[in-house]
C-alpha cells in the first residue's frame, strides 16, 4: 500500500510540474526575431566555382519558445543559394523551433553559372533573401554575391578512366612525364589579356620555343597546388604597367590564389609557384604583384646566360610560405623589387649563380611561425639525396642601394662551403641592413663588415621606418635612416622608384623614395 501511495504521489507531482512548465509548448513567432546581420555578403565568386560557407545567427530574445512556420529562400528551389538550418540542408523549411533566449545557425553557400543570366558583361550581381514567416510577421535577410566570369584553364582528363593527366615536358631534348597535374598551354592561350581573370587548375606550362605574354592589368588566380611552368626553351613576359594614379598600381599584373574572400587575402601558401625551368630564356617581369604562393618565383639554371635568365623590375612579392624568390644556380637581375613576409627567406640565391639587385627592398616580417633563415640567403652548394655536397660558383651577388631588414636579429646569411676550386663573390654597397651579431657562428671573412671588398658604405641596424611592414607596406617615411643615403651612380641606373617618383636628385635606399605618412 505504501508503495502504491508513493507511486501515486510521484505521478501527481510530475503532472503538476509539467503543467506549470511550457518547455514543450512553442508559440508562433511574432516577427520579433533578431539576426547577426541584415545582409549576408558572399563576396566575389568565380562562375561555377563554389563559395565559402557563410553563417547567419538567428536569435529568440523572448521568454517563450517559438516556432517559425516557414523559413525559405525567396526564390525557393530555383534559388542559386543553398541553406543548412540547424544541420538540415534545403531551401524551404517548415516549423523551425527556437527555444527561449536561444538561437540557431543558418549556413549559406552558392555556386552560380554566370551564363544563366542575360548580358552579364563579365560580372553579375546575384541577390536573393531568406524569409522568416509570412504576412505581417515576415522578416527578411538579404543575400548578395558578385559573380565574376573568368577564363578557366584545367588539366586534361582521361575520357575512359577520368583520371587527371600529368604534365609531360621536353627536358634535355626528351619527353619526360612528371607527377604534376596540368597541361601545356595551347597556341590560342599564349596571351593573357585583362579582359577577364584567369583561373588555373594544376600547372599551366609554356611549351618549348613558345612565349607566354601577360598584358598589363591581367589577373591570374591559381587553385591549390597550381602554378606556371616556363619550359626549356620557353619564355615568360609579364608586361604590367604603372597606373596613372601615383598612389596605386592598378595596371600591374596580379598573381594570387583563387579564393577571393577577404579572409584569404593575405594567407601564405595558397598555390604553388612560377617555375622558370633550366633552359627557359629571356624571362621578364615588370609591374607585377605575386602573393600568397608557396614560392613566389622558382628560377633554375643558366647562371652564365648572356642575358640574365630573369629580369624583374617594379614588382612586389608577398606572403610566400617558403621563399619569395628562390634561385638555384641561376642568373637574376632586379630593380625596384619589394619582397616581404616569407616563411623561410625572402630572397635565396642557392647553389651559386649570378644575382644583381639595385634599389630593392628585401624585408622579412614573417610572424605566422618561427623561421630558420634570414631575409637574404646566399650559398654555393647543394647536398644531394645521398649526402654528397655539390659545389658551384657564386659568380656575383651584388646588392646596391637596397634595404635588407626584418624582425630577426640577422637578416643576411652567407653560407659558404670553402673550396679553392669555386668562387664566392658577393658585395653589399650602400645598403641599410639589419645584422646585430652577437654570435661566433657569424664570424670570419664573410662577416667582416669592415672589408670593403664585400661591404662598402652600408648602414647597419638603424630603423628604416617602414610604413607598416606587417601589412606589406614597405614605403619609408620622413625620418627613415634610408633617406638620401643612396649612391647617385646606382640611382642613375634606376632613375625612378617603383611609384615613378624621380630619385636622381637625392636618392633614398630601397625601392621607394620617402614620403610623409598621413594618419
Amino acid at each position: 500500500m505504501k508503495r502504491y501511495l508513493y507511486f501515486t504521489l510521484i505521478v501527481i507531482f510530475l503532472s503538476l510540474w509539467s503543467s506549470c512548465r511550457k518547455d514543450f509548448e512553442f508559440s508562433p513567432s511574432t516577427g520579433s526575431l533578431e539576426f547577426s546581420k541584415d545582409t549576408v555578403y558572399l563576396d566575389t565568386v568565380f562562375s561555377n566555382i563554389g563559395s565559402s560557407t557563410y553563417n547567419l545567427k538567428v536569435y529568440n530574445r523572448s521568454n517563450e519558445d517559438l516556432v517559425i512556420p516557414i523559413v525559405k529562400l525567396a526564390l525557393g528551389h530555383a534559388s542559386q543559394y543553398r541553406l543548412n538550418v540547424d544541420g538540415i540542408a534545403g531551401k524551404v523549411f517548415e516549423n523551425v523551433e527556437i527555444l527561449a533566449k536561444d538561437s540557431l545557425f543558418i549556413f549559406i553557400e552558392t555556386t552560380i553559372d554566370i551564363n544563366n543570366f542575360p548580358n552579364p558583361d563579365g560580372k553579375y550581381l546575384y541577390t536573393d533573401h531568406i524569409e522568416f514567416d509570412t504576412s505581417t510577421n515576415l522578416q527578411k535577410v538579404e543575400l548578395v554575391t558578385l559573380v565574376q566570369d573568368a577564363v578557366f584553364i584545367y588539366p586534361d582528363r582521361d575520357n575512359t578512366t577520368k583520371i587527371i593527366k600529368t604534365l609531360t615536358l621536353n627536358i634535355g631534348g626528351q619527353q619526360v612525364e612528371t607527377e604534376l597535374q596540368g597541361r601545356e598551354l595551347l597556341p590560342s592561350e599564349l596571351t593573357f589579356t585583362n579582359q577577364k581573370p584567369y583561373v588555373i587548375y594544376g600547372f599551366a606550362a609554356v611549351p618549348n620555343g613558345k612565349t607566354l605574354t601577360i598584358d598589363a592589368g591581367a589577373r591570374l588566380h591559381f587553385h591549390e597546388n597550381s602554378g606556371l611552368i616556363v619550359s626549356e626553351g620557353a619564355t615568360l613576359n609579364i608586361n604590367g604597367a604603372l597606373s596613372t594614379d601615383p598612389d596605386a598600381l592598378e595596371n600591374e599584373v596580379i598573381l594570387e590564389g583563387d579564393r577571393l574572400e577577404p579572409l584569404f587575402s593575405d594567407i601564405p601558401g595558397q598555390w604553388g609557384t612560377i617555375w622558370l625551368f633550366d633552359g627557359s630564356i629571356h624571362n621578364t617581369i615588370n609591374y607585377a604583384t605575386i602573393k600568397n604562393a608557396s614560392v613566389g618565383i622558382l628560377c633554375d639554371g643558366n647562371p652564365n646566360a648572356p642575358t640574365d635568365k630573369l629580369t624583374i623590375t617594379n614588382s612586389q612579392i608577398y606572403n610566400s610560405s617558403n621563399f619569395g624568390i628562390l634561385g638555384r644556380n641561376t642568373s637574376i637581375s632586379g630593380e625596384n623589387v619589394v619582397i616581404n613576409t616569407s616563411g623561410q627567406s625572402s630572397f635565396a640565391g642557392t647553389m651559386g649563380g649570378k644575382y644583381n639587385f639595385t634599389h630593392s627592398t628585401i624585408g622579412n616580417y614573417w610572424n605566422s611561425s618561427s623561421r630558420q633563415f634570414p631575409a637574404v640567403l646566399l650559398n654555393n652548394f647543394l647536398t644531394d639525396e645521398n649526402g654528397n655536397v655539390i659545389l658551384a660558383d657564386l659568380t656575383a651577388a651584388n646588392f646596391n642601394n637596397c634595404i635588407i631588414y626584418g624582425n630577426a636579429n640577422r637578416e643576411i646569411l652567407l653560407d659558404e662551403v670553402e673550396d679553392n676550386a669555386v668562387v664566392f663573390n658577393f658585395k653589399f654597397t650602400n645598403c641599410l641592413i639589419r645584422f646585430q651579431n652577437n654570435n661566433t657562428n657569424f664570424s670570419g671573412v664573410n662577416y667582416d663588415l669592415n672589408d670593403t671588398s664585400h661591404y662598402e658604405g652600408n648602414i647597419f641596424n638603424l630603423d628604416p621606418k617602414l610604413k607598416d611592414p606587417y601589412k606589406n607596406m614597405l614605403l619609408i617615411g620622413d625620418d627613415s635612416a634610408a633617406n638620401n643615403k643612396g649612391l647617385s651612380i646606382f640611382a642613375s641606373q634606376v632613375p625612378n622608384d617603383i611609384l615613378n617618383v624621380n630619385r636622381t636628385a637625392s636618392p633614398d635606399l630601397g625601392a621607394y623614395q620617402h614620403m610623409t605618412f598621413t594618419k
